[in-house]
């Protein structure tokens, strides 16, 4: 691989914090992006991103911005309309794909006009639609907030009895939507410009890979090679390029994705700005494909190339 010259990137903001729910996971990607670029000389500067984040921007004679912001604020196309107002090249996806994405309802409208599987539902605008659903899509669902990630919010429904409860946790957090139970395994599949990573299945022993799973246990499993045969992996990761296109995402990001018990692919949501902690899936993947953390962030980095209004 041809070595990245980091005199290219110039003086390098890393947004990280913001004021989501997803707040101290962002705080955690932007310090160790922020440590890997430092280690490999870039000029970079950590920014916890707050109300006065315009004139920081502007007085701070940046070339490039690094997106470590998850959550609203951070991959809902806001920053990355600022950042392209203000002529700030930045990684990942630009306004349309950030905004698309973060958009679980929106991003299912897409996929299914474009032909793409994914799992059946509906969104819950009151709780006499959360009881309706039940005779709809069947039990279990899942319950999840449409416009928040990290799995917060979310619940696994078994029972007619739960479904107020849930609707009212994934609520708080917004719209909501229900989504049909899909009996099988979780795979992930990151992806580095335009090149789909190895696979990784999860393996919990929650109900699901939920917030707890991701961050806190120490029993969740990563399995890579995920177990699929090569031809099945393959497939897996061309269909989640394809899902990370139509929804006009680009540079870097991941693709979730059950696999039920026939054999079928569903995508459950695309995520383009993921977790870059010590138990985020891009860096596993990376590493899986020889990449390396520190490599890694350049490369996302240099996803930051071309002008924002170009993404």
């Amino acid at each position: 691989m041809k070595a990245i010259d980091v005199k290219q990137f110039g003086k390098v903001a890393v947004l990280m914090g913001g004021q989501s729910a997803e707040r101290e996971i962002s705080l955690k990607s932007g310090a160790m992006v922020f440590e890997a670029l430092k280690a490999a000389g870039v000029d970079a500067h950590l920014i916890d991103v707050g109300t006065d984040i315009i004139p920081r921007l502007q007085e701070g004679g940046f070339d490039r911005a690094f997106i470590a912001l998850h959550g609203r604020g951070g991959e809902d196309g806001s920053i990355q309309a600022l950042l392209g107002f203000l002529g700030i090249p930045y990684t990942g996806s630009g306004v349309l794909g950030s905004a698309l994405s973060m958009d679980k309802l929106r991003t299912k409208h897409v996929w299914i006009g474009a032909g793409l599987p994914t799992p059946a539902y509906r969104e819950l605008r009151d709780e006499r639609q959360a009881m309706a659903v039940v005779a709809e899509l069947g039990l279990p669902l899942m319950v999840k907030p449409a416009l928040e990630g990290s799995s917060l919010g979310i619940s696994k429904v078994d029972s007619i009895e739960h479904m107020l409860d849930a609707w009212r946790k994934a609520a708080e957090f917004g719209p909501v939507l229900a989504e049909q139970w899909i009996d099988g395994e979780e795979y992930t599949i990151s992806i580095l410009n335009g090149q789909a990573l190895p696979v990784i299945r999860l393996q919990t022993s929650h109900d699901f890979y939920d917030f707890e799973a991701k961050y806190q246990s120490d029993d969740t499993q990563y399995l890579v090679p995920c177990g699929l045969t090569a031809a099945e992996e393959t497939a897996l990761q061309h269909l989640a390029l394809r899902a990370f296109d139509v929804v006009g995402a680009s540079g870097w990001g991941r693709v979730d994705v059950m696999r039920s018990t026939a054999g079928e692919n569903f995508l459950i949501e695309v995520n383009t700005v993921p977790g870059m902690t010590e138990h985020s899936l891009v860096p596993m993947a990376a590493k899986a494909s020889g990449i390396g953390f520190e490599t890694l962030c350049l490369q996302i980095l240099a996803t930051a190339g071309d002008l924002p209004e170009s993404k």
